[in-house]
């Protein structure tokens, strides 16, 4: 059943992940009570960096992950292995053109995030995670392409050792989402 790949020795068949629609993460958002928290990736295309970025998500009451329909990841084995469950409990959209869909969640009211290494904010100083957000992150190399970074509100960066040339985008991804955390908290 599991073709050779790692199984631990549980197997299951389920059908196509079911992606919800962009605009539904919103209106999930506007039921919760809480100010909207999306997610958004730019051109990732491992699915293990997806399945960390939606468990790291749910971990941090987001309200769900937008992936691009083309030239990035959608909901492998890999990527609901990776999450550990959370693909169950957090939904994933597929949207046709992620920078108009982040115009729309503008439009709703979110601003728009951007996660670079060469962003003008460090994230420590950014204070607008307590409103409603889209956090857009990019892939590792390319980063965010640029019409997606066109619609970003503002860019901010993980202020890292200059040794170190940048983070695996899950990573980048965790540390941005419990900065949120923290701001809606605090």
């Amino acid at each position: 059943m599991s073709q050779g790949a790692l199984h631990q020795g549980i197997g299951l068949q389920v059908p196509p992940y079911d992606y919800a629609h962009p605009d539904d993460l919103v209106d999930l958002a506007a039921n919760s009570g809480r100010p909207p928290l999306i997610v958004a990736l730019d051109g990732v295309t491992d699915p293990r960096n997806l399945g960390a970025v939606v468990r790291s998500a749910a971990a941090f009451d987001a309200h769900g992950v937008v992936v691009p329909q083309r030239r990035a990841v959608g909901m492998t084995a890999s990527a609901w292995r990776t999450s550990a469950g959370a693909a169950a409990r957090i939904p994933v959209a597929r949207a046709v053109n992620l920078a108009r869909t982040l115009g729309a969640y503008q439009d709703a009211g979110l601003m728009t995030v951007g996660l670079a290494g060469d962003g003008d904010v460090d994230l420590h100083e950014f204070d607008g995670f307590a409103d409603p957000v889209a956090l857009v992150v990019g892939a590792e190399g390319t980063g965010l392409s640029r019409l997606v970074r066109e619609r970003c509100d503002v860019v901010v960066r993980i202020p890292i050792d200059r040794d170190t040339e940048s983070l695996n985008v899950s990573v980048a991804a965790g540390i941005a989402l419990y900065a949120a955390a923290a701001a809606r908290r605090g």
